[in-house]
């Protein structure tokens, strides 16, 4: 069975459909392994709490939260028990579709929710949200990087509704926005032929069909005349893994795109490319919201020398979850190994460095092709091109 790679609030995710994963009865979450006193102290704790707790508890959401629990104690922000209704969501990320306010969200050191990129065009976006803006409150309610799930519910609902959000912008204080709720459904790639024969192509999002967007898109601005690309993955949170290693197959010659290693540092999967590239010159486009599955097809691009990669350091996602679907439609996300470009390079924590780095002007209003006069890192993209021509 193939392996689906999926990526997810700053994730790289290693879909294993053959795994397999027990539970013990469902009147505990406790196994085998416990010793009697502990057992015995679980077992009390529950029932003085159902005992003293000031209000009813109930006994759905009170075992929910013993499965939360667990997986939270490993003190790891990538690794996560989502309800049925949760993995839905996440289902709905991969596909590209849902309804909200465009935003990529991660628990920050801080413990504080911090957006790792606004989807380009999106009420976030619009309303001027950026990397590395804390989510502070949702309609009210405060919420800390541990409740992510239940504030990205919380800023979901029905199209052209509105959601109030507090946000802490690094120069700027606290901010209150409200926003109105929007269909989210990302065509993930886009292009445009420019000046001197370049074409410029960028990737919003990895989701099911980006590589074969790719595809279509390079059929419409690469031709015999084009002189380079430029491939922009600025604000590129991730997505589905597959994607990015297709679309790094079609970029480069025969050789690694990226490797996965265990606690044990065994090596557990690797992606090769075949023969065929697109032989042109390349520039990639990043910045600090260029994250997981971005990092692994720019680690790629710049260790087999294919691209000059402009801009700044990304985001530094550099582990890989397996997400598991019970039979009652909810799940586990896990971290379980950690990848490496095809150097042998780790980037978690740390990013990848541009070969060369351009700032933003601070004043600029936004990146990309409608802002082009503004945007320094494109322009110097296309003047590293014209040099190479």
């Amino acid at each position: 069975m193939k392996k689906r790679w999926i990526g997810i609030i700053l994730a790289v995710l290693l879909l294993t459909n053959g795994m397999t994963f027990y539970l013990a009865k469902r009147e505990t979450v406790f196994g085998n392994d416990l010793s009697p006193q502990e057992a015995i102290k679980m077992q009390y704790l529950k029932t003085f709490i159902k005992k003293n707790y000031l209000r009813k508890v109930d006994e759905k959401k009170f075992y929910t939260g013993q499965l939360k629990g667990i997986v939270a104690s490993l003190e790891d922000p990538y690794s996560e028990y989502y309800t049925k209704k949760e993995m839905q969501d996440l289902m709905d990320f991969t596909q590209a579709s849902f309804y909200g306010v465009g935003m990529v969200l991660a628990p920050g050191d801080d413990d504080l929710i911090t957006v790792v990129s606004a989807i380009k065009d999106s009420p976030a976006d619009k309303a001027g949200i950026t990397t590395g803006d804390k989510i502070i409150k949702v309609n009210g309610k405060d919420y800390r990087g541990e409740n992510l799930s239940q504030a990205v519910e919380a800023m979901k609902g029905k199209e052209d509704t509105k959601v109030d959000l507090q946000i802490l912008k690094k120069d700027e204080g606290i901010k209150t926005l409200t926003l109105v709720r929007k269909k989210i459904s990302l065509d993930t790639v886009i292009s445009q032929k420019l000046e001197g024969n370049l074409a410029y192509i960028g990737i919003q999002q990895f989701s099911d069909h980006t590589a074969e967007e790719f595809s279509n898109h390079v059929k419409k601005v690469v031709d015999e005349n084009t002189k380079g690309l430029i491939l922009d993955l600025r604000g590129n949170p991730g997505g589905v893994m597959d994607g990015a290693t297709e679309i790094a197959d079609q970029l480069l010659g025969k050789g690694l795109i990226v490797s996965a290693k265990d606690r044990e540092g065994k090596i557990v999967d690797k992606v090769e490319s075949d023969e065929k590239a697109l032989d042109l010159p390349m520039v990639v486009l990043m910045n600090k919201g260029s994250a997981s599955a971005s990092e692994i097809l720019a680690g790629a691009l710049k260790d087999h020398k294919r691209a000059t990669l402009v801009g700044d350091q990304s985001y530094g996602k550099g582990v890989i979850q397996i997400v598991k679907t019970f039979p009652g439609g909810d799940g586990i996300k896990l971290t379980v190994a950690e990848y490496f470009t095809p150097n042998g390079v780790s980037i978690d924590k740390k990013g990848i460095a541009p070969d060369v780095k351009v700032d933003l002007d601070p004043n600029a209003k936004g990146i990309g092709l409608n802002f082009y006069k503004e945007d320094k890192q494109l322009q110097k993209a296309v003047d590293l091109l014209k040099d190479k021509n």
